[in-house]
């Protein structure tokens, strides 16, 4: 389920960027066929939104976009690694570019065995700062979850995650669960009938 984006006071220009992120995710992204996801699920239907989220200009509309969605409690943003890294990064580097100061962390799916051990990498948060987590596509929430225990066992609150496609597989249910909300630019209907 797509969570309406109507109670944000979004630029004159997001529909447009919306319109324009739509339409470089048809042409680099998505894909019919026989596939297995991440989930373990199979689909017809697949969407990889790293060749957009590697992309200058995909990454700077996205990262734009979500800034908009955020909650603006949230003083930084997180996701696991692979997906979600340049999706931080150009997160807050947007966030900076607008004078607004915003952290990133980024959630490795193994512990380091050296150094410091660690799961989280970025700076130092105090607790009970408010973290948004990112992700590509949703689908059954399995990567959100490790995301949001991560943060919530070192003492960080989150309350949304913002993901550019739901593929409405169970995802947002799961999230609201966990008393998380799901904020999607796009659902997996978007693509399909197009």
């Amino acid at each position: 389920m797509t969570i309406s984006i109507l109670m944000h006071n979004l630029s004159p220009d997001f529909n447009d960027k919306k319109k324009t992120l739509h339409r470089l995710l048809l042409e680099k992204s998505y894909k019919r066929g026989d596939f297995k996801l991440s989930s373990g699920k199979k689909s017809n239907h697949y969407l990889n939104c790293k060749p957009v989220s590697l992309n200058g200009f995909g990454l700077q509309l996205i990262s734009q976009l979500f800034l908009e969605l955020m909650d603006p409690e949230s003083k930084a943003v997180a996701g696991l690694t692979l997906g979600a890294d340049p999706l931080v990064s150009g997160l807050i580097v947007v966030a900076a570019n607008q004078s607004l100061l915003l952290d990133a962390l980024i959630i490795r799916k193994e512990i380091k065995n050296y150094g410091t051990k660690s799961g989280l990498e970025g700076p130092q948060l105090e607790d009970n700062v408010v973290v948004t987590v990112l992700e590509d596509v949703v689908t059954t929430a399995g990567s959100c979850l490790k995301a949001i225990k991560k943060l919530r066992e070192n003492n960080y609150v989150v309350k949304e995650v913002l993901s550019i496609i739901d593929r409405e597989e169970g995802g947002a249910n799961v999230l609201k669960q966990n008393d998380i909300q799901l904020k999607s630019l796009f659902n997996i209907r978007d693509f399909i009938n197009k």
